[in-house]
């Protein structure tokens, strides 16, 4: 069995599911599932990857080479690659200021980073350390119309020109792992805390001095002896929204002023009803498996959804991405850019913010590849053919 020692550990790995396997030996085990784990049987998390390795590529020979052109834009920017941070929480269990490590990752690559609303770093932090930070911001709608408010005019004031809001999550999913990790809320079990014991390593990167970490943006809303991990888990669950409706939308999309996402569609008629809302965009998403298991493949709900809102508004799709290949196929497939979760997540697990960026490395080298290997040099000219009614060929 390898072992890694070196602050550069995140150099040997050449693959997403390397920097996963090293995310794993240095993590304890709850943050390790908290990480990795999806909702009861895991069905929808084994789909999002099946859905990519059902999706062939159909190269053609004798192509002149020239440097694939990978280029997208989203929103009326160009970036270099078609790729997005996406929102996770409370990343801080894996490195402490995971958050402005992502930041500061894509930022170096020319790509956007999307903060979440239960981040363990703030808006003002993101901003204040990372001053040219193309920043997004995910909004889990709130009950209490003051604290809604109120993060709204935050995103704004510092400079936020995108906004998510998270439809799919206003129940968890059934994450069995979270009940056996935990006896209480956020209070571990007596065999996690002896497993975190032997990881003096992520002590050292995660707790130390200050101990496990708040939800930053929402400790201005809490008492001050409940600013803490428990005390920001029972504020968000009890203050979360859970009566979201298109009218709910509707009134959001009028209340704020720059560009609108929705983020949670599976279903064609959804991504319709967001068009004539005057979304500027959506995202194709399941939670990661995360939330209900059974459903589709985030990948096998893709073309429909493009069928009825391609070239209306921007439709990016995250779950289950790993390789650059996936990059290319969800693209193909009717996606503008896609959205990296777990896989940045590895990479900040084992290296901080160089762990981030060899991840983003990574799939941007395996996407130049990709394109090359298959004749396509340009990422915005690919051919679908389809197979079946759930496979396709891409050339």
């Amino acid at each position: 069995m390898r072992r890694y020692h070196s602050g550069s550990d995140y150099l040997r790995a050449h693959s997403i599911a390397e920097l996963a396997h090293m995310a794993r030996r240095r993590l304890p085990h709850f943050a390790w599932e908290y990480l990795n784990g999806g909702a009861e049987e895991e069905l929808t998390l084994a789909r999002n990857r099946q859905a990519f390795a059902e999706v062939s590529l159909l190269p053609r020979t004798l192509v002149p080479w020239k440097t694939p052109d990978t280029r997208r834009t989203l929103f009326g920017c160009e970036q270099p690659l078609p790729m997005v941070i996406a929102p996770t929480g409370y990343n801080g269990m894996l490195h402490r200021d995971a958050d402005i490590h992502l930041a500061r990752a894509a930022t170096e690559r020319g790509l956007p980073f999307t903060l979440s609303t239960v981040s363990t770093n703030s808006l003002e932090q993101i901003v204040k350390a990372v001053p040219d930070v193309n920043l997004w911001f995910q909004l889990y709608a709130m009950s209490d119309p003051r604290v809604q408010e109120d993060l709204l005019a935050r995103a704004d004031t510092v400079g936020c020109r995108t906004l998510l809001l998270t439809t799919d999550a206003v129940r968890l999913g059934n994450r069995e792992w979270d009940k056996r990790n935990f006896k209480r809320p956020r209070q571990l079990s007596l065999r996690n805390k002896l497993d975190v014991l032997r990881r003096p390593r992520w002590i050292r990167q995660t707790l130390w001095p200050h101990g496990m970490p708040s939800m930053a943006n929402l400790d201005r809303y809490l008492p001050a002896d409940q600013r803490n991990a428990a005390g920001a888990a029972h504020f968000i669950g009890e203050k979360m929204e859970h009566q979201l409706s298109w009218e709910f939308l509707a009134r959001l999309r009028d209340r704020w002023p720059h560009r609108l996402l929705l983020k949670g569609v599976m279903h064609p008629q959804d991504a319709e009803q967001a068009v004539r809302l005057g979304l500027d965009g959506i995202v194709v998403t399941n939670h990661g498996g995360r939330q209900l298991d059974g459903v589709p493949a985030s990948l096998d709900c893709l073309p429909a959804i493009a069928d009825v809102a391609k070239g209306k508004l921007s439709i990016l799709l995250d779950s289950g991405i790993r390789r650059g290949a996936d990059i290319l196929k969800a693209c193909a497939l009717g996606a503008d850019a896609v959205l990296l979760g777990r896989a940045t997540l590895y990479g900040v697990a084992v290296g901080g913010q160089a762990g981030a960026g060899h991840a983003l490395d990574l799939l941007s080298q395996e996407l130049h590849l990709a394109l090359t290997l298959l004749g396509q040099p340009d990422l915005n000219h690919l051919r679908v053919s389809r197979q079946s009614d759930a496979t396709f060929s891409v050339s």
